[in-house]
């Protein structure tokens, strides 16, 4: 089924985001969460595309799998680094051929080890460019990624959605944001975006910070705002992970709950392959009588 049917039925909805496993354990890993997560009933999961397409194979294999033998409406990340016009037509053909009715188009970032985006020689250089290349085959529901705190490439806020625009204007049905932790920011976000003709479903994206390593990383991350309250208990908690843990979860259903309360249509999951946080959450929100 297109997202875009899903939104015709549902005011709200609710996803969760995964990666392909890099080896036999953490892919039976992967399957204990995806099961766990599948008696949530999500109304449909996305799974990444690694940088410069280096985890093209396992990706397709992983839409395939949860497309066509668990269910799930699945939305396949592709983004356009080190790829040629005619390889990506080829790659759209293909996901085609295995009912994959949902893409998350993105520009992607450099591949490792790379600092700046090059384009391939017959490729695409923006989203955009990739965004009208699908829309023009009309057999996918086009979603793209947008920043509450500004792409960090982009010199101003009017400027980044000045480029959102465009990516809506070449085709898209749905955005999914940056993952934030300051829902004001998500908030005055959707404002410029409306103000700016954008009516599409922007969804808000969620990681719990359930680890003091998740949170230290997260503080260096340029242009992601970090709640001073959050970043002081997990510094007192840092030698005790269950208390972490529990921070990081009481942190996203707080946050999780405002966005609803204020017309949120629903949250899509960072679950970085794990599952208890997100159940965790989940099963909170549905507990507090919420909009899910």
């Amino acid at each position: 089924m297109k997202i875009t049917d899903i939104f015709r039925q549902q005011i709200r909805t609710f996803s969760f985001e995964f990666f392909p496993p890099k080896d036999e354990i953490s892919a039976v890993d992967f399957g204990i969460n995806v099961g766990r997560l599948m008696n949530l009933h999500p109304d449909f999961v996305s799974v990444t595309y690694g940088a410069g397409g280096s985890t093209q194979e396992r990706t397709f294999a992983m839409v395939d799998y949860l497309h066509n033998k668990i269910g799930l409406n699945t939305v396949a990340h592709y983004t356009c680094v080190g790829a040629s016009k005619e390889s990506i037509q080829k790659d759209f053909r293909y996901l085609q051929s295995i009912h994959v009715k949902n893409l998350m188009l993105l520009r992607g970032d450099p591949p490792k080890g790379s600092d700046r985006f090059i384009c391939h020689p017959g490729g695409f250089s923006y989203a955009s460019e990739l965004i009208n290349l699908a829309k023009e085959l009309n057999l996918f529901a086009i979603g793209a990624g947008c920043y509450p705190e500004k792409h960090p490439e982009a010199h101003s806020f009017d400027a980044d959605i000045s480029n959102l625009k465009k990516k809506v204007d070449a085709g898209v049905d749905f955005l999914i944001t940056q993952l934030f932790f300051n829902n004001q920011h998500y908030f005055n976000f959707v404002e410029k975006a409306r103000k700016s003709g954008i009516i599409n479903r922007i969804i808000p994206g969620i990681i719990p910070l359930t680890a003091y390593s998740q949170i230290r990383r997260f503080t260096k991350m340029s242009g992601t705002d970090i709640p001073a309250e959050l970043l002081d208990s997990a510094e007192s908690y840092k030698d005790k992970p269950e208390k972490i843990y529990q921070l990081g979860v009481d942190f996203a259903i707080t946050q999780c709950a405002e966005l609803l309360s204020n017309g949120a249509p629903g949250i899509h999951f960072y679950t970085l392959n794990k599952s208890r946080a997100a159940v965790d959450i989940f099963e909170t929100l549905k507990h507090k009588n919420l909009p899910i």
